[in-house]
């Protein structure tokens, strides 16, 4: 509060943030550098998505929503490729926030509107994040730290934080998707009121760069470019939005999904799947130079890709069970029989960047891992992570042996082939998948807990059923994993924190509950510079392993492409992405080599 007689300070107007300092954009920039301000805007994007869907309402956890549903909204600010943790305007023209980080202040471009041609009000703003953290259990979880959001001006709106220090926090609420208070609150076609939290097919009404243009339920969705978007000609926009229409065609199988794309039924696919990478590529238009393959380096993020057990169940709740499902999974003979040799063991849940944990702690992390010494293992300060041993039938044997060991000091023994516990119980393990990809895995997994006596079942089942199971956590063991960008933050709560273990649709898979965690997942948060959050955040990746939550699987660092090559893209791609299909564009001139049409 001001001392009496004196005028508060006026608010410092921001075109940008960045937690890594000053934003690289100056106010007064034209263009992102690695667009192509002259793109051509025209062409037709084939995209393929695996599943179905059945609503075009993706704020509800209810029912499976449409891929691309994000092209219609606008959000109050947008990111830049070539950046850390930077967000520019985008529905905002300008934001402030006090010296504190205790609240932040958005003001809303006047230009700014909906596709029937009404503004975008500060009352959008605060309805949309009032809907959002009512509906959504994990949204609410996110914006949690949100005390409050209101209108504190004709375009200003004000979210105030429950702390101060959080630096995140004002770069959170920017991502918030602001939707039409107007149109939802209205009446349908037949004179019925909407509900935002139910799931709908009605075609909803957006802010974007694009609109539904075309709905087939289950089967497909088309976007089509809005003529008169209204911030087409945005610094953020220019060069970005070039196709004229995308489309999403679903499969409901993945060889269906391989075979399609062979058949030039669409343009543009991540292979997943090593096998396929290595197998199927051989077809005629491949030789031809018709579809082009290609990888791309991951250098903005890193994952932990594991199998996930259920802490929650009694049986997974003492580490050395854990650790000797650990011993038991012979990766090297996976990685040679499944995936052609292409993958290498996960040791991080920060795989592939700097935030990855290594040798021994020392300086800022082993001072902060001293601060909560009484609530981490001990092995931190003495021993790193390692994955067991890899080699031949010698050292398989010897990780079978010690798998078994640890098993009986569990307090498991073997009877009538089957391992039990002290009741007489028999362990029982289910992986649970949606993905034909991961059978095979859990299938090569098998026998090897299966001669530990382990009863092992694989159980794939239809993506509905599998992320209603998941939302119930209803599970032995789930092969999944949690991405990571190079500044974590707040999300760290979502992913490992004992406030989101018990909460439906967090992504707590495993269940973790451990003060030491949560103490360290703060020191991510109020990390007050760069150097303090790799210090924090190797020592939450060093505690996290050295708990044996999961067992690691695999990783890969990049992205495996195929295209049918009618596409052009800028001559020197952004750092942290491959902008595909954002800054990308149809390509005459290689589309009419390549056959196809607009």
């Amino acid at each position: 509060m001001a001392q009496e007689g004196t005028a508060p300070s006026a608010p410092q107007w921001r075109h940008g943030l960045s937690l890594m300092g000053q934003p690289k954009y100056p106010a007064d920039f034209k263009h992102f550098d690695y667009v192509n301000p002259q793109a051509p805007k025209a062409g037709l994007l084939r995209l393929s998505v695996d599943g179905t869907f059945d609503s075009l309402n993706d704020i509800v956890p209810r029912g499976t929503p449409a891929s691309g549903l994000q092209l219609i909204y606008d959000t109050l600010m947008t990111t830049a490729y070539d950046e850390v943790a930077t967000e520019y305007g985008l529905l905002a023209e300008a934001v402030s926030y006090p010296a504190d980080f205790s609240s932040v202040t958005y003001r809303l471009r006047p230009e700014a509107k909906w596709h029937d041609g009404q503004p975008v009000t500060a009352d959008d703003v605060v309805w949309s994040f009032e809907q959002l953290t009512k509906n959504n259990p994990r949204q609410a979880y996110y914006y949690s730290h949100v005390k409050s959001a209101a209108k504190t001006g004709e375009r200003e709106v004000t979210f105030t934080f429950d702390q101060a220090g959080n630096r995140e926090l004002p770069q959170i609420v920017g991502q918030i998707r602001v939707m039409p208070k107007h149109w939802w609150t209205g009446t349908d076609a037949n004179g019925k009121p909407r509900d935002i939290s139910q799931g709908t097919l009605e075609i909803p009404l957006g802010s974007g760069p694009y609109k539904v243009k075309q709905v087939t339920p289950g089967r497909s969705i088309s976007f089509e470019r809005v003529p008169d978007y209204w911030g087409a000609d945005l610094p953020v926009n220019i060069g970005t939005n070039n196709f004229a229409e995308q489309r999403y065609e679903y499969f409901r199988d993945n060889t269906v999904e391989l075979e399609a794309f062979k058949g030039d039924q669409y343009d543009f696919r991540v292979e997943t799947s090593a096998k396929d990478w290595a197998t199927a590529y051989d077809f005629p238009a491949v030789k031809a130079g018709k579809v082009v393959l290609e990888e791309f380096p991951d250098r903005a993020s890193g994952s932990m890709q594991a199998f996930v057990p259920n802490l929650r169940r009694e049986k997974f709740q003492d580490q050395r069970v854990r650790r000797a499902l650990n011993y038991a999974l012979d990766f090297d003979g996976m990685n040679r029989t499944l995936f052609f040799g292409q993958y290498k063991r996960t040791s991080s849940y920060f795989q592939n960047t700097e935030l990855a944990s290594s040798g021994l702690p020392t300086g800022k992390e082993l001072e902060i891992l001293q601060s909560v010494k009484d609530q981490v293992p001990a092995s931190v300060f003495t021993q790193p992570y390692e994955n067991p041993p890899a080699g031949g039938e010698d050292v398989r044997r010897a990780n079978l042996r010690e798998a078994a060991k640890l098993l009986r000091e569990a307090g498991y023994e073997i009877k009538g082939g089957k391992l039990v516990n002290a009741k007489g119980e028999p362990f029982t393990i289910e992986f649970l998948l949606a993905s034909p990809a991961f059978e095979r895995v859990a299938l090569f997994y098998k026998p090897t807990l299966e001669r530990l006596g382990i009863t092992v079942n694989v159980r794939q089942v239809d993506i509905s059923q599998y992320i209603n199971r998941l939302r119930a956590r209803d599970f032995d063991i789930i092969i999944t994993g949690w991405g990571q960008s190079l500044s974590p933050g707040n999300e760290q709560r979502d992913f490992w924190g004992s406030a989101a273990a018990d909460r439906e649709g967090s992504s707590n898979y495993a269940g973790i509950k451990d003060p030491g965690i949560d103490a360290l997942i703060e020191k991510v948060i109020y990390a007050k510079d760069r150097e303090e959050l790799v210090a924090a955040t190797h020592a939450l990746d060093r505690v996290l392993l050295a708990h044996d939550y999961v067992i690691p699987s695999w990783n890969y660092p990049a992205t495996r492409t195929a295209r049918w090559n009618r596409f052009g893209r800028p001559e020197k791609l952004p750092e942290y992405s491959f902008g595909f299909p954002d800054i990308w564009w149809w390509d005459a001139a290689l589309a009419a080599k390549t056959g196809g049409t607009q």
